[in-house]
C-alpha cells in the first residue's frame, strides 16, 4: 500500500507547475470515473490523475463518489478546479454512478476510466483529433494490460482498425460468450450520443458492454490501431474477485441481445 501511494505521490509531484489548477475556457473532453475512494485504490486514483495532467487537450474529470464522503478525497484533487465531484448519498454501483456523472458533463466529448487504471500519453488527443477530422460520433483504440512490474501487454480486439458504420462493432461480437468486440473504456464519444443512447445499463456489472453496443450502434466511428488505455491488473480489481463470474453470463446476454434488437430495428428501417 505504501509503495502504491509513494509511486503516485512522485508522479503528481513531478507535474507540479506544469499544468494549471484552474479550468480552461473551453473544455474539450470529460473523463468520467466512479469511485468509492477505497484506501487500497487511492494510490491508483492519484496515478490516474497524474496521467490526466499529462494529456494535451483540455479536460474535466468528473468523479462520481459511489456512496462515500468527499472527506476521503486527496487534497491535490480538491484544489484542482477541473475535478468535479458528484457525491451520491448511497452506493448505486459503477453504471448508475457513471450516469449521474454524465449529467454534469459540459464538454462535447466524453470518455471513462476506472479509478485504478491509467491513460497513456496522447490518449485523449489521438482519439479526439481523429474523430473531429473525420466527423465521427465515436473513436476507440486498443486496450493494454498494465502489470504489477509496469510492463504492458496490448490486447487487439476482434473489431478491425478503421471506420465502422452504426452497428458494425456489434457484428464482430459473435455470441454473448465470445470476447467483447472493443474495450468499452477505450471509447471516446460525443456526449450527445452517449445521452441519446441511454448511457450505462441498469446492471450490477457488465453495464459497459451495453454502453459500448449502444454508442457504437448509434453513430459512425473508428477504431485506431494504438493502445489508448492501460488496464491495471491486480488482485483487488473487481473482475478478479471470486463472485464476479456469477452474473457475467447474464450481463453479456443482456448486452448482446440489445445489439441484436438494434440490428433488427436498423434492418426494418432500411426496408
Amino acid at each position: 500500500m505504501e509503495e502504491k501511494l509513494s509511486n503516485a505521490a512522485r508522479a503528481v509531484a513531478a507535474l507540479k507547475g506544469r499544468s494549471p489548477l484552474h479550468p480552461t475556457p473551453d473544455v474539450e473532453v470529460a473523463v468520467v470515473t466512479p469511485t468509492r475512494l477505497r484506501p487500497d485504490r487511492i494510490g491508483y486514483l492519484l496515478e490516474l490523475y497524474a496521467s490526466l495532467r499529462e494529456q494535451d487537450v483540455s479536460w474535466e474529470w468528473i468523479l462520481a463518489l459511489d456512496g462515500v464522503s468527499e472527506e476521503g478525497m486527496p487534497e491535490v484533487l480538491r484544489v484542482d478546479a477541473r475535478v468535479k465531484v458528484v457525491a451520491l448519498p448511497r452506493p448505486v454501483g459503477a453504471g448508475a454512478a457513471r450516469n449521474f456523472a454524465v449529467n454534469e458533463v459540459t464538454a462535447d466529448w466524453l470518455t471513462t476510466s476506472d479509478d485504478d487504471d491509467v491513460l497513456p500519453a496522447q490518449s485523449l488527443a489521438v482519439r479526439l483529433r481523429y474523430a473531429q477530422k473525420h466527423d465521427l460520433g465515436w473513436c476507440a483504440g486498443w486496450s493494454a494490460d498494465l502489470h504489477l512490474d509496469r510492463s504492458i501487454t496490448t490486447w487487439r480486439c476482434s473489431t478491425p482498425p478503421g471506420f465502422h458504420a452504426p452497428g458494425d462493432v456489434w457484428r464482430h461480437w459473435t455470441s454473448p460468450e465470445a470476447t467483447i468486440p472493443i474495450g468499452p473504456t477505450t471509447l471516446l464519444a460525443r456526449t450527445e450520443i452517449v445521452r441519446a443512447s441511454g448511457g450505462y445499463a441498469a446492471l450490477p456489472q457488465g453495464e459497459d458492454y451495453a454502453y459500448l453496443v449502444g454508442v457504437t450502434g448509434a453513430a459512425r466511428g473508428a477504431l485506431l490501431p494504438t493502445a489508448v488505455y492501460h488496464y491495471r491488473k491486480h488482485a483487488e480489481q473487481m473482475t478478479a474477485q471470486p463472485e464476479y463470474p456469477a452474473m457475467e453470463r447474464q450481463a453479456r446476454k443482456f448486452a448482446w441481445k440489445y445489439g441484436e434488437h438494434l440490428e433488427t430495428l436498423r434492418k426494418e428501417t432500411c426496408v
